[in-house]
């Protein structure tokens, strides 16, 4: 599975913006998705996941209710729409692959098999 993430950009706090993973590879439809951040000078961290067919996600405390993932199988795409960001949300945002979600909890990233190369969401105050 090939990852590419898009849609990051600059927007002031408060606003919205829409992350998109293309993925390439037969195998997508079977892997559980998620979106990791990394901040300046921070490690990276779990932000969402998704199952395989879309019927569970989970979120880090800090975007609950902000944040919602979805994905199109027939599309190959999962979406990470982000609303009433936060300077704190700037960060490199990475979409990733995993074979299983944990269920009710964080899938830790060395779960996860394959990894985009990240887009920059920068929030101004």
């Amino acid at each position: 599975v090939q990852l590419q993430a898009s849609g990051g950009g600059l927007v002031q706090a408060g606003g919205s913006l829409r992350l998109s993973c293309a993925a390439s590879g037969r195998d997508f439809k079977s892997y559980a998705m998620g979106w990791f951040r990394q901040g300046p000078g921070e490690e990276r961290e779990f932000v969402a996941s998704i199952s395989w067919n879309g019927g569970s996600t989970y979120y880090a405390d800090s975007v609950n209710f902000r944040f919602t993932i979805s994905r199109d199988n027939a599309k190959n795409t999962v979406i990470l729409q982000m609303n009433s960001l936060k300077p704190e949300d700037t960060a490199v945002y990475y979409c990733a692959a995993a074979p299983f979600m944990r269920l009710g909890g964080v899938t830790p990233d060395d779960e996860f098999e394959y990894w985009g190369q990240g887009t920059l969401v920068t929030v101004s105050s």
